[in-house]
């Protein structure tokens, strides 16, 4: 298959979208909804999962009991762990980290405030930030380290809310400002495209003009519409004779008469009158 390179399949974009594409001009998906809270009070789904309700480890379903309460306890130190809503049957995979918002991943490190064996006996304590539709929340619930069940509810997170309200305003402004960019480039490439359009037809109102019988003779050349070489009518004939394209007649030499012979048929004409 014949490879196309990034600089000729750049220069096609540019002149499909008739302007200048930048490899920089992108666009990613909002993370968020606009109206956060509203969304999360009245979607029927989180209306079920922000009450209280049982929950239940689901991770290594097919390992022995005993094994999956040692992976249980591993996976929550490490910082994570697939929990299920009995109730609905939702599934999440949880993060129990401090920062879970940073790219880093040295700074999202588990804390006692997001896994804390400590507080109960045979429990863990644990709890979840995380963006779920479009809306901030947290999980925060417990589980029972013998039975690998508990109980846990979604929770509407509005410190973080408010912060990825801000980066999607900010977002927003970004796309609006390329927006106008693109179309203020539209705009001068089409008045770059009139423009030339003008000058071209008055160049051609210029070179062309009416005939008549004393003008000098304009011969149309189709292969340059708009660019005609002037010709005057005797140069023409000249170079139309010499590729043999007009025919002349020539001149027949007369045949010599002999006067002796043509006044002897004069007579016997008169004789015979």
């Amino acid at each position: 298959m014949n490879e196309v390179s990034g600089g000729n399949m750049l220069s096609f974009v540019a002149s499909t979208l008739c302007c200048e594409v930048r490899e920089n001009n992108y666009t990613t998906m909002p993370r968020v909804v606009p109206d956060q809270r509203a969304k999360f009070d009245n979607d029927e789904l989180f209306r079920k999962l922000s009450r209280e309700c049982e929950v239940r480890y689901t991770g290594f379903r097919d390992r022995p009991h005993d094994e999956r309460q040692l992976r249980f306890q591993t996976e929550c130190r490490e910082g994570h762990a697939d929990i299920a809503f009995i109730a609905t049957g939702t599934n999440l995979q949880l993060s129990f980290s401090s920062n879970a918002w940073s790219d880093k991943p040295e700074d999202r490190i588990p804390t006692r405030e997001f896994v804390d064996f400590e507080r109960e006996p045979s429990k863990v304590h644990l709890k979840s930030q995380f963006i779920m539709n479009g809306v901030c929340v947290m999980w925060r619930g417990w589980i029972d380290l013998n039975r690998l069940d508990g109980i846990g509810s979604l929770e509407y997170d509005a410190e973080r809310a408010e912060v990825e309200q801000t980066l999607l305003r900010e977002q927003i402004e970004q796309y609006n400002r390329r927006l106008r960019e693109f179309e203020e480039r539209q705009r001068q490439y089409r008045q770059d495209q009139d423009r030339q359009a003008e000058s071209e037809a008055e160049v051609k109102k210029a070179n062309v003009r009416p005939m008549s019988q004393k003008d000098d003779f304009y011969p149309t050349h189709t292969d340059r519409p708009f660019v005609h070489k002037k010709f005057s009518a005797t140069a023409y004939l000249e170079k139309a004779v010499s590729n043999n394209e007009v025919r002349m007649r020539v001149p027949v030499k007369p045949a010599t008469v002999n006067n002796s012979i043509v006044l002897q048929n004069l007579q016997k004409n008169l004789y015979i009158l």
